[in-house]
């Protein structure tokens, strides 16, 4: 177990990012989880049967010193970091032109600027183990729809995956952008009800992120687009 990869996950408390973790866990490997919510970590926790390798870390992801801090008790904790996965992310489900303006800085700063602060955060650890970068973007940062700030902030996830390559493959470190459909998680809780049609559930994504993960040494997987049968956008 001491010498088992180690995964730090965003957001990891429920929905994909719970379901990586599991995952991960479930495959002998050493996982760190951050989250805004103490109550909802403690929940996945106990849920699990108090695994050994799981550490679980309030904090907001939007934060640069708490993102620091977060790479910094991982390290403590397990003694390197072989993964950084960037899941936490929000939604308004409002338009630009009709939305209202007072969610929009912290859907901004969390899907745009927390993926940035973990990759600066992390990357030096990442350059001793020669590990990975993954970015959990949307099918919506590929398709435009109108007035759709979210997916304006996931065409930033999608840049700033391509871009960060394009600096770390240089080390030896990958790069992994993961564009869902549509999923069934709590990204939907804000609309009151489900998008109609086939979703996905958030195991299935996460199967997607452990295959990219599981890549043989030397293979970059670099943009992995899931949606469901049926979804046409």
């Amino acid at each position: 177990m001491t010498d088992a990869p180690v995964t730090l996950i965003t957001g990891g408390g429920s929905g994909i990012g719970a379901a990586v973790a599991e995952r991960l866990l479930g495959k002998g490997q050493r996982v760190a989880v951050t989250g805004r919510g103490e109550a909802r970590l403690a929940a996945f926790r106990a849920g699990l049967g108090e695994p050994e390798g799981l550490l679980t870390l309030p904090g907001d992801s939007a934060d640069h010193e708490q993102v620091r801090a977060a790479v910094e008790a991982t390290l403590k904790e397990f003694g390197r970091l072989d993964t950084v996965i960037a899941n936490a992310g929000s939604a308004t489900h409002d338009s630009v032109a009709e939305g209202d303006p007072a969610g929009w800085s912290e859907m901004v700063l969390t899907n745009v600027l927390g993926p940035a602060l973990l990759i600066r955060a992390s990357i030096d650890a990442l350059k001793e183990t020669r590990g990975r970068i993954v970015l959990v973007g949307s099918v919506a940062g590929f398709v435009n729809t109108p007035g759709n700030l979210y997916g304006a902030t996931k065409f930033a996830v999608t840049g700033l995956a391509e871009n960060t390559r394009r600096q770390v493959t240089e080390w030896g470190v990958g790069v992994t952008l993961i564009a869902p459909g549509r999923v069934e998680t709590p990204f939907w809780d804000g609309l009151g009800s489900l998008p109609p049609g086939h979703l996905l559930t958030a195991d299935q994504i996460a199967a997607s992120v452990v295959w990219a993960l599981e890549q043989p040494a030397g293979v970059d997987v670099n943009t992995v687009v899931v949606r469901p049968v049926g979804q046409p956008n």
